[in-house]
């Protein structure tokens, strides 16, 4: 159970749901001023629902939150809107709003009765509005933005909250990945260098393992792990958490590789290294064209994705020469295949197995390739 003494947000054995009826149960998490906590999972396990309840849009099944040394219960309105800024997905933006209007609304827990702005909250929705690159856009309706303009504009809004902690649910959804690095770019330099809260959800995890300082796995009626990016982006947990049958996740690349059809025995031998031999690999693959790989080192990121989509990877130990009985086998699998491929991988002192592998194809009368448009005509 975290101690809310040591960090700046905090549940403790809170259990969410809708109606009184429980979803998830058993919370229990704790961060620190400034650092980032990821909410991922499978969609419709929970994580918007968590969002809601921890940031008062939904009431609390049981279990208790804190926000500072205050807990979430006693906060008012009012108080809490100074403290934590919300970002939710279903927020209704009004269409006519202007964008400094819209930013402007998030000064409102400090404006009197009739939310008259002073030169001091001007000044703040300008500072926040360049803050996110949107000050240009200051005159601008709402309706004539693009999703990745209204989002910083948002973000600007939530900043002029003036809030020690941001909750946001899915904030790159539909942005293109420059406005997705840009969006979460923005977040990461919030929490570093002002020291604000940030507690998110995402379904992009290879960007959630580069901002994120904890994640949390969200899976239906329960939280099945919590830890540092580098404790939960491993091979095993992510393909448990989200029940990856029809391919297998690869935590050094962050991505997923598919497990797509292939055609009877392999005709292909691929030799590459280096990273090489990658898109050679997947075009295959995609093409339902079954192949062997080699000779590869371990520690080669060629190896990483071979050993995945090859029929048979043909490797050796890193930084080690292929003994006899390796070379072999990569002849034996070639003498199998009609074709290889010559990735064009460099070739050195310690890889000139692969130089006499090509050689003796070529002696052999295998055909050789090395064009993406040769491959793609072995289908055709």
């Amino acid at each position: 159970m975290p101690d809310n003494n040591e960090f700046y947000f905090s549940c403790q054995q809170l259990s969410v749901g809708y109606n009184k009826k429980p979803l998830i149960s058993d919370i229990s998490v704790g961060i620190k001023r400034g650092e980032i906590l990821t909410l991922i999972g499978p969609n419709g396990a929970g994580k918007s629902t968590i969002l809601k309840s921890i940031s008062k849009q939904l009431s609390l099944i049981s279990g208790k939150v804190f926000v500072g040394n205050d807990e979430l219960s006693d906060l008012p309105p009012k108080k809490l809107s100074r403290r934590m800024a919300v970002m939710l997905t279903e927020r209704i933006v009004p269409e006519l709003m202007t964008v400094g209007e819209l930013a402007a609304s998030g000064r409102y827990p400090y404006t009197n009765a009739f939310g008259k702005l002073t030169d001091e909250d001007r000044r703040i929705v300008n500072d926040a509005l360049e803050q996110v690159h949107a000050l240009d856009l200051y005159d601008r309706e709402i309706s004539s933005l693009s999703d990745g303009q209204r989002q910083r504009v948002m973000l600007a809004r939530a900043l002029c909250q003036q809030p020690e902690m941001i909750v946001l649910d899915e904030p790159v959804s539909f942005l293109d990945i420059k406005h997705k690095t840009e969006l979460l770019e923005l977040l990461y330099e919030m929490s570093r260098n002002k020291g604000i809260t940030i507690i998110l959800s995402l379904h992009e995890i290879d960007l959630a393992a580069k901002i994120s300082d904890k994640i949390m796995c969200v899976k239906g009626e329960y939280i099945t792990k919590i830890g540092t990016p580098e404790e939960i982006f491993t091979d095993n947990t992510i393909s448990e958490l989200y029940e990856i049958d029809g391919g297998k996740y690869n935590s050094l690349f962050g991505s997923t590789e598919l497990f797509l059809p292939e055609s009877g025995k392999p005709r292909v031998f691929v030799i590459g290294g280096n990273g090489s031999g990658i898109p050679y690999y997947r075009l295959l693959r995609r093409l339902g064209i079954s192949f062997y790989a080699g000779i590869l080192f371990e520690n080669d990121i060629d190896f990483q994705i071979a050993s995945v989509l090859a029929e048979e990877t043909v490797s050796c130990a890193a930084f080690s020469k292929p003994d006899e009985q390796t070379v072999r086998l990569a002849e034996e699998y070639i003498q199998r295949c009609e074709y290889v491929i010559d990735c064009g991988c460099e070739i050195g002192e310690i890889n000139k197995a692969n130089e006499t592998l090509m050689k003796n194809a070529e002696k052999s009368g295998k055909t050789i390739l090395r064009e993406f448009s040769e491959i793609e005509r072995l289908v055709g």
